[in-house]
């Protein structure tokens, strides 16, 4: 059986207007990817060949300083990102808050096997206490030595809310 986008989207309600409303562009889905271990919470998780590579040495970078990243996810295909849109929407959530933090899929950056979402210390993954982090502080400082960038600062033109986890790698920067 093969994943149909066109027919996922209806079923979640995602419709044509959503699409044109929103100012995100398309991102193509990654097709080589390479294993990079696991997440925070144990689950394999991969990114392109350079992003690996990249993410590897800022790591240890970092750990060098004394800080200690860890990865919460990298690549998300289209389907998984159908996924995730149709369990919040199950817990009672609306689409228009859901695509507040998650992005349509087919526009994700996760697509491209070059976002992660990033953590360090004991508090709660993904929440925008991250910001208050040594090590988001030295994301800010260092990531671009790396070629990542923070994707979704306040008041971000994409329709995303903030988010100070999600660092995405761009190799045009080299």
């Amino acid at each position: 059986m093969n994943f149909n986008l066109a027919e996922a989207l209806k079923k979640l309600g995602i419709t044509e207007d959503f699409i044109e409303a929103s100012p995100m562009s398309p991102c193509q889905e990654c097709t080589d990817l390479v294993d990079a271990g696991l997440d925070l919470f144990n689950r394999p998780q991969q990114m392109t060949p350079r992003t690996f590579e990249a993410w590897c040495a800022m790591k240890t970078a970092a750990k060098s300083d004394g800080l200690e990243l860890n990865l919460v996810s990298a690549h998300r295909s289209i389907e998984y990102q159908c996924g995730l849109i149709h369990q919040k929407l199950e817990e009672g959530r609306s689409l228009d808050d859901i695509l507040l933090v998650n992005a349509i899929p087919g526009y994700s950056e996760h697509h491209t096997g070059r976002a992660l979402d990033l953590h360090a210390g004991d508090g709660k993954p993904l929440e925008v206490t991250f910001e208050y982090h040594p090590a988001f502080a030295w994301l800010c400082d260092h990531a671009a030595e790396f070629n990542f960038h923070l994707s979704y600062p306040r008041d971000n033109p994409s329709g995303i809310d903030y988010e100070p986890w999600h660092w995405c790698f761009s190799p045009g920067i080299d």
